[in-house]
């Protein structure tokens, strides 16, 4: 037995010669080996971006309810740990380590890749601690990501949008096909944006699901200071401070800055009446969990001058969310009057020219640098890409070292936006000495 959560990371990333391999056939065969046949119910959240957010808001508001709440996630940012989670505490090393070994004993010759391993080791932990609940993030598509090995007692897909292309298809109504592969017959499923896909109605049509779409099934109005949600069942009833209405009013703004958390936390609040009869919770527990919710890396803004924003923004929809938000902040914040540095490094892989051309009008001085990582882009194929759009950037070799070039430059009506990758957050992280939240 490997004695270290690092070494068995390390062991996890040789066993299978692709990063990604999609496939439900090898986790199922080593989930029916161990037996892994959970009793309490999952929340299935899916789509290109809010995934996070969405998983944040449900585990803080089911945990705020009394919920033993189980809830696995990825990537992380600073540690394996961050990824499964009980009680909205990580998973300590001794018990992935004691998970992991179970998995190994039993696989045989499936070459499990370091998601699968992941994900089952995350719902052995969860059973044996017979939590109340589960919440699983899907890790890339739906239809074909281990997580799928599981059954969702409601699905959320929060949004579909152009990335993972190399797996999910060259158009949206590809990808919303693989993404809609989490819905289940006789369940519903929760569309969490106003576009919806053709491929979400027909997929939820066939296999009989029970689709609400934000907008048409379950809305939301704003307020300066509340918003109100009115949700697909019960939206009838009068007495919003039940546990079984479909209306909560004068809800608190989620803790989550940016223009999209709406729509992610109309997801999650539509998601939770969907299982209210398995699991109610009062006004209460949404109020609090929503004040109460914690998540790096998500329009993060540190505090102090200038202004520090960390974002994982790493394709053209989320950077167009991270436009607007950096334009909304510009309307009411002393840093209008400033200039605004990006900390900018991507994956070779993702749409680089999207992301740039997303945030082109709201940077002033690019700083860019590679990441080391074997899908990571360097330093000067990013800034080819920025000479590509006509921006000039200033190169280094790494996260850290543009981190403190934007810092020795910056004044203090300024603002340093890090963005581009969970792997560009996390190492801002470090250099700035910040923990996870």
């Amino acid at each position: 037995m490997l004695h270290s959560l690092a070494d068995w990371l390390s062991h996890l990333e040789s066993l299978h010669p692709q990063t990604i391999a999609l496939g439900l056939e090898r986790v199922t065969q080593v989930k029916q080996r161990l037996n892994l046949n959970p009793t309490f119910p999952i929340i299935m959240v899916g789509g290109t971006n809010g995934k996070g957010s969405v998983c944040a808001m449900l585990e803080s508001i089911l945990h705020a309810a009394g919920y033993r709440v189980g809830c696995y996630t990825s990537p992380h940012l600073l540690s394996y740990n961050e990824r499964v989670r009980i009680g909205k505490q990580p998973v300590g090393d001794a018990e992935l380590c004691a998970s992991f070994d179970k998995i190994e004993q039993v696989r045989g010759a499936v070459p499990l890749t370091y998601f699968e391993f992941g994900t089952l080791a995350a719902m052995q932990c969860f059973i044996a601690h017979k939590i109340d609940v589960a919440v699983l993030e899907v890790g890339l598509g739906g239809r074909l990501d281990a997580v799928n090995v599981f059954d969702a007692d409601c699905a959320v897909v929060t949004s579909v949008d152009m990335d993972h292309m190399n797996y999910l298809g060259d158009t949206r109504e590809k990808i919303a096909f693989e993404k809609a592969g989490i819905l289940r017959t006789g369940k519903v499923a929760v569309f969490g944006d106003m576009d919806v896909p053709d491929a979400v109605r027909v997929v939820a049509k066939n296999v009989g699901a029970q689709l609400q779409c934000l907008g048409e099934h379950f809305s939301f109005t704003a307020g300066k200071q509340q918003w109100n949600f009115k949700g697909a069942a019960n939206s009838n009833n009068q007495n919003a401070d039940t546990q079984h209405a479909g209306t909560r009013s004068a809800l608190p703004y989620p803790a989550l800055r940016g223009a999209f958390q709406l729509n992610n936390a109309s997801a999650a609040l539509a998601a939770l009446d969907a299982i209210k009869d398995q699991l109610p919770v009062s006004m209460d527990a949404v109020r609090r969990g929503l004040v109460e919710i914690t998540l790096s890396g998500r329009f993060q803004v540190i505090p102090g001058r200038p202004i520090f924003i960390l974002d994982v923004a790493h394709n053209p929809h989320a950077a167009r969310a991270l436009a607007k938000n950096l334009a909304d902040m510009s309307q009411h914040d002393v840093s209008k009057r400033g200039k605004t540095f990006a900390v900018f490094s991507m994956l070779k892989d993702k749409d680089q020219v999207g992301v740039v051309r997303a945030l082109a009008k709201k940077i002033d001085v690019w700083l860019v640098a590679g990441i080391d990582a074997v899908r990571g882009a360097t330093a000067a194929e990013i800034a080819a890409v920025l000479q590509g759009e006509g921006i000039s950037a200033l190169s280094f070799v790494t996260i850290a070292e543009a981190v403190q070039s934007a810092c020795n430059q910056a004044s203090e009506n300024d603002r340093i936006v890090a963005f581009g990758s969970f792997y560009t957050v996390a190492e801002v992280m470090r250099a700035r000495k910040l923990r996870d939240k």
